[in-house]
């Protein structure tokens, strides 16, 4: 554990103007915007927020499609964060270590996503269906997001929003809002939501790293988030829009090297750790719904309105997708796209079954 992680959740009860109990035992505490850990960043000592106004003119309307039945999240139904300040998610002391936070996210990793790579981006958006996969071990995650990234292989930068099921850095096996980002490949930076300095929040309604709902399961609805990643081209910051309407908040530029002007990739998919990937017996934790892609009965994951916005600030298709799969016999993609009027992407699967390895 981190000495520092007890007295960091200290000043957070100490800033907190009010606290939340969630129904299912979290505690969100509204601290003041300007109190807020980001800040603590050396780049960021005299950083001025940006307004979720100016971000909003940003807002763009995109071509075509709708979205289906969203969620919301859970600590909602017992309270909310006055204006000028912001819901964090208050943080056990025995978990979200630094250790915990960076140390496996950025190890190699079986991952089904769709790619589109070769251009200049300036955002990305997608429909993502929540799911509730198994995670296996404590030391193992599961999630499913939109990523942004420009660098090489193993000193890239990249910025993600999405869910994700990680009991090493929420403590549990509930599936959570979450947003992420490196600078080096995940080898000594990375930072999930408001754990460390960098990602700064300018929403009153949304808590990263909180519980989503409800979940998608087999006999009911299909239930998903939209997440929406875009530079502002004012301030070069990168900003985080969930559903239609709502900005979380954003990177500041100065975080960056390379993204500070643009990204070099997308993806959209699902991705695994588990540090017995390619050994036997393999992982049985799961991907998107722990089910193969199946774009009948969507029982499996999928990502929907998949989106690319460019220099003309233009949301839509990309021109070039691949799809890819580290472990095929494990975790699948499908890629829909002839015969409807919108691509759709599926994937996903068990880990561990009778083919895997």
């Amino acid at each position: 554990m981190s000495p520092n992680s007890g007295r960091k959740e200290n000043s957070q009860k100490s800033h907190a103007i009010r606290s939340i109990q969630s129904e299912d035992g979290d505690i969100i505490d509204c601290i003041h915007i300007y109190k807020q850990p980001s800040l603590d960043h050396p780049s960021l000592r005299n950083h001025k927020i940006q307004p979720q106004e100016r971000a909003r003119n940003h807002l763009l309307k995109e071509i075509g499609g709708s979205p289906e039945t969203l969620t919301t999240q859970l600590w909602q139904r017992s309270g909310s964060c006055p204006e000028g300040t912001i819901p964090i998610r208050r943080i056990d002391k025995n978990n979200g270590t630094k250790g915990d936070l960076g140390e496996n996210y950025g190890r190699k990793k079986p991952m089904a996503i769709l790619l589109t790579a070769g251009y200049a981006y300036l955002g990305a958006k997608g429909d993502i269906k929540v799911c509730s996969p198994q995670v296996e071990l404590d030391d193992e995650y599961s999630t499913s997001r939109v990523s942004l990234s420009s660098g090489p292989q193993y000193e890239y930068e990249v910025i993600e929003a999405g869910w994700a099921v990680n009991p090493s850095v929420y403590g549990d096996r509930q599936t959570r809002l979450f947003v992420y980002w490196t600078v080096d490949g995940s080898k000594k930076t990375g930072c999930f939501d408001l754990t460390c300095p960098g990602f700064i929040q300018t929403s009153n309604k949304i808590a990263l790293g909180t519980a989503i709902y409800p979940i998608s399961n087999p006999t009911g609805l299909p239930y998903q988030i939209t997440v929406y990643i875009h530079k502002d081209p004012n301030t070069n910051n990168w900003w985080v829009q969930y559903g239609e309407t709502i900005n979380i908040g954003y990177w500041p530029s100065d975080l960056f090297d390379l993204l500070k002007y643009h990204a070099e990739s997308v993806e959209w998919g699902g991705e695994v750790y588990s540090s017995r990937v390619g050994t036997h017996p393999h992982t049985a934790t799961g991907m998107g719904s722990g089910k193969f892609s199946d774009y009948i009965t969507e029982s499996s994951g999928y990502i929907k309105r998949m989106r690319i916005l460019g220099n003309n600030l233009e949301l839509k298709f990309p021109e070039w997708i691949y799809t890819y799969s580290d472990e095929y016999d494990c975790y699948d993609v499908f890629y829909l796209g002839d015969y409807v009027e919108d691509p759709e992407f599926y994937y996903g699967g068990p880990g561990r079954n009778p083919k895997c390895p």
